[in-house]
């Protein structure tokens, strides 16, 4: 089958087979789905070009003649024009998103980073979660069967169009992450504090990567499930990063992406000091692996 993620920054898609319960193929593209949307309040009609466009580049890398579940986030809870957009993608690619919760959001998300951790070796029963997207943020709390989660309208591209400049940013960051700090408290104090702190999007990713030796061409998804990223990794890529040139820091983390890595660093580097976690467990596996994983078991 295939799982279909539309963020605010990225659209993702996977081939999955539910007999081996493993990726067959997977695609991936920055379409900026969320830009100028805090200004405007609509999903432009240059943003819905750009998913059109991928999906059909997406059709020519994998079969679609499967079945097909496609989920969108953030940028479509927030835009006005939601239903516009999903009628004029169906209408040019035959694929229907649909719109899902904050709450649906960390039910996927918590399904495939339970896998992955589950395959990397973790005891994957407890662990505390953070999903950095580019319109939102998810805290999600596992504790056995329960999830606990809070969505936070803080994201990598809503914050970088915004505030301006990495000044503007980091104040904004630190002020904005501090209201975290509620539901953090709480889950902890109700389930106690995992011992696994776990992430998942593109910022601990990228991360990952980087610590790695990989850019985002060379980028392999495998070699990032499990990869631990530190505080000091952080401060060390954001100061390298900052002193780059656009140009170069697109090749390392993306086209797009350039400025966008600096405020989700910022995000994930507050997160660490509320939590006090001294290390992070980094999954490239998401929204849409947990879409497949579900639909799967539907099946």
């Amino acid at each position: 089958m295939i799982a279909i993620d539309l963020g605010s920054n990225t659209i993702r898609i996977v081939k999955w087979d539910c007999k081996t319960n493993e990726k067959i193929a997977e695609f991936e593209k920055i379409i900026k789905t969320a830009d100028k949307l805090i200004q405007t309040k609509v999903i432009s009609d240059e943003a819905i070009e750009r998913i059109i466009q991928a999906i059909n580049e997406a059709k020519e890398k994998m079969d679609f003649n499967d079945k097909i579940v496609a989920v969108a986030t953030e940028a479509l809870r927030l835009a006005k024009n939601a239903n516009e957009v999903i009628k004029k993608v169906k209408e040019a690619t035959g694929v229907e998103f649909r719109v899902i919760t904050p709450e649906e959001e960390a039910t996927y998300t918590t399904i495939a980073v339970e896998n992955c951790l589950n395959k990397c070796g973790y005891d994957a029963k407890e662990f505390f979660l953070v999903d950095i997207g580019g319109g939102s943020t998810e805290l999600i709390l596992k504790h056995k069967d329960t999830i606990l989660s809070q969505s936070y309208k803080i994201g990598i591209v809503t914050f970088t169009q915004k505030y301006k400049t990495p000044d503007a940013i980091k104040f904004a960051v630190k002020k904005e992450v501090a209201k975290f700090k509620d539901f953090i408290d709480l889950a902890f104090n109700t389930y106690r504090k995992p011992k696994i702190f776990t992430a998942s999007s593109g910022t601990p990713t990228s991360i990952a990567a980087l610590k790695k030796g990989m850019n985002y061409k060379t980028y392999d998804p495998k070699r990032i499930n499990g990869t631990i990223v530190t505080p000091e990794d952080l401060d060390y890529w954001l100061e390298k990063l900052m002193k780059m040139e656009m140009k170069k820091r697109e090749e390392l983390v993306g086209v797009g992406r350039g400025d966008l890595i600096v405020s989700g660093i910022m995000i994930f580097r507050e997160i660490f000091k509320i939590t006090k976690y001294k290390e992070c467990v980094v999954c490239d596996d998401g929204v849409r692996e947990g879409v497949a994983i579900s639909a799967c078991k539907e099946a």
